[in-house]
């Protein structure tokens, strides 16, 4: 039995109009002939530049902002002409600080937001419970929002969105601004939602967070699809570059230079140092023999040399600079 896909976007267009300073009118394609779907239960990746389109779509299917032009639907629901339902179905968390109320306590923000989700007063204490408890916000519940950690309040966002127990959950970009502790605690999270059933549409500009959460992934670039898979797929198709991964005792000044001089070589990246050890990355274009004018360089200083698969940021950057 097929399932049907929970969000459809068909040729969608969002077209942003503008007056100039002299009266004249000028256009932004936001969105252009965007097509995409997502399964029920998958953790889907919207990946793109900034100015890509990423919010937009979101904005979208979240029944926020109406399409240009084109079609799309959330659980079989039309984005325009059945928007109430959506809503009823979704939950939606935005990356940044805004949309809590600092003086309130957590639970006190919860509460709120429930009201405005019609949930009864015993239902809604039940849930802001086991979302606290979930989120690791249970002590501090009565505290004050604006004596949280940036983390902390993005957890809090997401148990906003989590309040009506959605079928589907938009993250737009939920670890913007978080230090590596805030959003390592959150991207924790997004697997046992998954868990849960939920299906998950993130947006985020960070590769190895989409690399390590999505089951799929789609690359916008100027409000159309350049590129779509799994993050396996994305990788083996579209890097241009082939890396290795060496280590040198002792490491020297010129090293870089001297790695760079061979031909075949695109560019050099210094990794880690530990000590009188240099590591570097040496990008070149696949199929480029390297080991043997590495290896003669270094004579007595190679400790190590590795081929290494690409990550998504190589195959990214590969697809949209």
């Amino acid at each position: 039995m097929t399932t049907e896909p929970v969000i459809v976007c068909n040729a969608l267009r969002r077209v942003y109009s503008s007056r100039s300073l002299v009266g004249g009118k000028r256009e932004t394609i936001a969105l252009d002939d965007l097509s995409l779907e997502v399964e029920m239960g998958a953790v889907f990746g919207l990946l793109g530049p900034n100015g890509a389109g990423k919010t937009t779509t979101v904005r979208i299917l979240t029944t926020l902002l109406l399409p240009t032009a084109g079609s799309a639907s959330v659980l079989g629901h039309d984005v325009i002409r059945q928007a109430a339902a959506i809503r009823r179905r979704i939950g939606l968390v935005l990356g940044g600080d805004r949309g809590l109320y600092g003086r309130l306590s957590g639970r006190q923000n919860l509460r709120y937001f429930a009201a405005l989700n019609h949930m009864s007063s015993g239902s809604a204490s039940a849930r802001i419970d086991e979302l606290l408890d979930q989120m690791g916000l249970t002590d501090a519940g009565s505290r004050p929002v604006e004596e949280y950690s940036r983390g902390m309040k993005q957890r809090l966002h997401l148990a906003r969105g989590l309040l009506s127990d959605p079928e589907v959950l938009f993250l737009d970009e939920p670890t913007m601004g978080l230090d590596p502790s805030g959003a390592q605690e959150l991207r924790a999270l997004i697997p046992e939602l998954a868990e849960q059933g939920k299906t998950i549409l993130l947006t985020t500009h960070y590769m190895s967070e989409a690399d390590l959460l999505c089951d799929q992934v789609v690359i916008i670039d100027k409000g159309s699809v350049v590129a779509a898979g799994t993050p396996s797929d994305i990788k083996r198709t579209f890097s241009r570059v082939a890396a290795l991964d060496i280590r040198v005792n002792p490491g020297r000044a010129d090293d870089v230079e001297q790695l760079t001089a061979i031909a075949g070589v695109e560019r050099v990246n210094l990794g880690s140092a530990d000590g009188a050890i240099s590591q570097y990355i040496v990008y070149s274009q696949p199929g480029v023999e390297l080991r043997d004018p590495i290896t003669s360089i270094f004579e007595g200083r190679l400790e190590a040399i590795s081929e290494r698969d690409p990550t998504l940021e190589e195959a990214y950057l590969s697809i949209v600079s």
